[in-house]
């Protein structure tokens, strides 16, 4: 029993290398271009009310003095 152990333990050490080649596939599939998709998605969404309030605080620092309240 102690033989085979050690037989099936080596022959797993050997074996592991095989499986770190990374040639089993062709690259990015559908799922992965539809995640860097969704990602680009969610970033642009994002920039976009980035911008708007950076567009808003410029205004608000360059504009003249404050107005007076009204009565």
């Amino acid at each position: 029993m102690k033989n085979i152990m050690k037989s099936l333990a080596v022959i797993i050490a050997a074996a592991t290398p095989a499986f770190a080649t990374g040639d089993g596939g062709s690259g990015n599939g559908l799922l992965m271009s539809a995640f860097f998709g969704f990602a680009a998605l969610v970033i642009v969404f994002q920039f976009v009310p980035a911008l708007v309030l950076l567009g808003g605080m410029l205004k608000g620092l360059f504009s003249s003095a404050a107005p007076e309240p009204k009565k």
